[in-house]
């Protein structure tokens, strides 16, 4: 019997020392459970179309303010950046159902979407410009409240918000991309397009003899990151980091980097810029 002591003493320390390891390694797969969604990526939506902010270069990368944005907004959560390029009209069913996490988009604050999303602090103050035929008559945004006159506007957009309940007595022209509206207008099968003023001096610019930039400050708005209601942790998280990024000149120098034209052009016309 005196020889069995130890035999079972033995055997008992293996199982408490194998017991305990199994504990720590199920401790240890907890705490990095724990830790993974830090190590997911963060998804962001936008659409790709919308140069100079959200758009691919050459090299057939997403580029621009708002991916330029995105990948310091990854980097302060310390997580890894996936960009999902979707038409602007889907971005907030695609946050709503979880496909994405933010929307960077140059998407405008309104009380409707807010009835939808949340949205962070604005990061870009913004108004409505509009791009109008050289030949034509108009000299403002609201000479084109007139029968004779089509308006061309991209959907889901402010500037088709505007045009629906204050130019009830032209004709709109919905579409879907940006370069088709601004075709309407060089082919004179519309008289305006009504967007936003950076993007209607851009497109004035390189088209100075067909068109005319109306820029006249009209409909402030601010852009803004688009969240879950759900997301307000990662909401508080979103607006540290645009004071920090304001605070650090982020934003000018993606205004040097990416608008360096406009606010030339801007400052000719005696309109202030707003990046």
């Amino acid at each position: 019997m005196k020889n069995l002591c130890p035999s079972a003493f033995s055997f008992q320390s293996f199982f408490f020392t194998l017991f305990a390891f199994f504990c720590g390694c199920s401790l240890l797969f907890l705490t990095a459970c724990q830790r993974a969604p830090q190590t997911q990526p963060i998804r962001i939506g936008m659409d790709l179309s919308y140069p100079p902010f959200e758009m691919i270069n050459e090299h057939g990368d997403p580029d621009g303010v708002s991916v330029a944005m995105a990948e310091a907004l990854s980097k302060d959560l310390h997580r890894p950046l996936q960009i999902e390029n979707i038409p602007f009209v889907g971005l907030l069913p695609s946050l709503q159902t979880g496909k994405i996490d933010l929307i960077i988009s140059s998407m405008t604050d309104t009380p409707e979407r807010r009835k939808s999303i949340a949205f962070s602090d604005p990061y870009l103050t913004i108004a409505l410009g509009a791009l109008v035929r050289q030949d034509t008559p108009i000299q403002t945004i609201n000479d084109l409240n007139q029968p004779a006159f089509k308006v061309a506007v991209r959907q889901g957009t402010t500037g088709q918000l505007w045009a629906q309940k204050n130019l009830p007595q032209a004709t709109l022209l919905v579409f879907d991309q940006e370069a088709t509206a601004v075709l309407e207008v060089l082919q004179k099968k519309a008289d305006a397009f009504l967007y936003d003023e950076m993007s209607i001096w851009k497109h004035h610019h390189e088209h100075p003899l067909e068109t005319r930039a109306l820029l006249s400050s009209l409909q402030q708005e601010s852009w803004a990151i688009g969240l879950r209601l759900s997301d307000v942790e990662l909401r508080e998280r979103v607006n540290q980091f645009l004071k920090n990024f304001r605070e650090e000149k982020g934003f000018e120098r993606l205004g040097d980097r990416f608008l360096s034209d406009q606010k030339i052009g801007f400052a000719q016309k005696g309109v202030p810029f707003v990046f």
